[in-house]
């Protein structure tokens, strides 16, 4: 096989989903290249997912080619195996089962099957674990069983599905540097031959910084929806890695800068007053977080950095970013460069009582399109009340489905906050608040 030749290519792919049709990706040119970690970096909702999927074949594009090894992509990429972010393990399979499940297909007799499946599993460090059944086991453990699973195979290409997500910080370090390992292992570093080598290729969908520049040789940088490429970036920090190594910090800062600049231009469309009206999406974090930011850059005289912010915070540097956005659209903080301010308004707002700050937030809020959407929908609906999944049906229209549920989500929080909003969580029924009522 030509070394040369992309692993997976997407030329001129877009893809849109649902009636009327709401556009996912949109023109996206890549490709994965032999002996590469390739990271797509982005923020929740800009389509990562659906681009591994249609790389992989198991979906198609609505437009555009797709090619594994230089061939057009008609079914499944018989060279690729995927991590889930869940574990998709098989719960009544014990360890070494669901591992065996992998290599399905492939031909092999069962002393080359056993030799397969004992080294995955030695390999990711579950000996011993053998015999146990996924609930038996936490969930770093379970996603070892995962990339056992799929290293079984032998792929050319590992895809990774924002595969640490799910598991605490401590451990979702430790398997990324489980991972880096098995990344950087030669073959040639084993006095014996093995049956499985190590992984040579790999794709990884995440939205978390520091993680692409710790693993990836190169980094596409996604922009929201719909999912176009604003950059593609050169990971130029030498190995071994590490993570307060100048040039790790250095290499971090400059995609915060890159996509920073891509939600500044994101902003810019989704500005209060903008002739189609639209709806803003809101970032699906509580308001009292919001604030607390705003406290913790106050303490430091109404200027941070943000990533001596994302030190003080211990926030994930993705969630600190949208909480910051957040801050912005409530006029609260500002942002020039990597400098986080404290508005005039988020000043005011520290210096109020609980009463007061409810006013001041419930006017903030009422510059938003999309609150005084959901109020006058609320409205409405009358004394009974507006049921929340039509509400989330009806915003779904407006925007991309899953950004809808998160903007309702955030909404009904922040609202509820400054008492523009009541919702019974019994019979998940909005209805206006007292200062929704004077709101219109």
């Amino acid at each position: 096989m030509n070394s040369t030749i992309p692993i997976c290519e997407a030329r001129g792919v877009s893809m849109s989903f649902g009636t009327p049709p709401m556009e996912v990706l949109n023109g996206i040119d890549l490709d994965v290249r032999p002996g590469e970690t390739l990271a797509i970096l982005g923020p929740s909702g800009c389509g990562k997912s659906t681009l591994l999927r249609i790389l992989c074949g198991l979906i198609r594009p609505t437009s555009g080619d797709v090619f594994a090894n230089g061939e057009p992509l008609k079914e499944v990429h018989e060279g690729v195996s995927i991590v889930f972010q869940n574990f998709a393990l098989l719960p009544w399979l014990s360890v070494r089962d669901n591992v065996a499940v992998g290599i399905n297909g492939l031909g092999l007799s069962d002393d080359q099957a056993d030799r397969r499946i004992d080294e995955c599993i030695e390999l990711v460090g579950l000996d011993g674990f053998e015999r146990a059944f996924p609930k038996e086991l936490s969930g770093g453990m379970k996603q070892r069983v995962g990339i056992a699973r799929a290293l079984v195979r032998q792929p050319q290409l590992l895809c990774m599905d924002e595969p640490f997500s799910a598991l605490d910080v401590f451990t979702a370090e430790t398997l990324r540097s489980e991972v880096y390992r098995l990344c950087r292992e030669e073959d040639s570093d084993v006095d014996t031959p093995r049956a499985v080598a190590g992984l040579h290729s790999m794709l990884m969908i995440t939205h978390i910084i520091e993680e692409a520049v710790f693993l990836a040789d190169r980094i596409i940088v996604m922009s929201a929806r719909p999912g176009e490429i604003e950059c593609v970036i050169d990971n130029t920090v030498p190995h071994p890695r590490e993570y307060h190594d100048p040039a790790f910090e250095v290499m971090v800062r400059r995609l915060h800068a890159a996509i920073v600049a891509g939600e500044e231009l994101e902003e810019a469309d989704q500005s209060v007053g903008a002739a189609d009206g639209r709806l803003e999406i809101l970032p699906d974090v509580t308001m009292s977080e919001i604030i607390g930011v705003v406290e913790v850059v106050h303490d430091h005289d109404d200027a941070m950095d943000l990533f001596d912010l994302d030190e003080e915070t211990e926030e994930e540097l993705g969630r600190l970013l949208s909480l910051v956005k957040a801050g912005e659209m409530l006029d609260l903080i500002d942002t020039r460069g990597n400098t986080v301010l404290v508005t005039d308004t988020g000043r005011c707002l520290l210096g109020e009582d609980a009463s007061e700050r409810q006013i001041l937030l419930a006017r903030q809020l009422r510059r938003l399109n999309v609150t005084h959407w959901v109020l006058q929908a609320v409205e409405q609906s009358g004394v009974d009340g507006c049921d929340r999944d039509d509400l989330e049906s009806s915003l779904a229209k407006r925007q991309p489905a899953a950004q809808a549920a998160a903007t309702l989500r955030a909404l009904i929080g922040w609202a509820r906050y400054a008492e523009l909003l009541d919702y019974s969580a019994s019979d998940e029924l909005l209805r206006l608040g007292e200062a929704g009522v004077s709101a219109l």
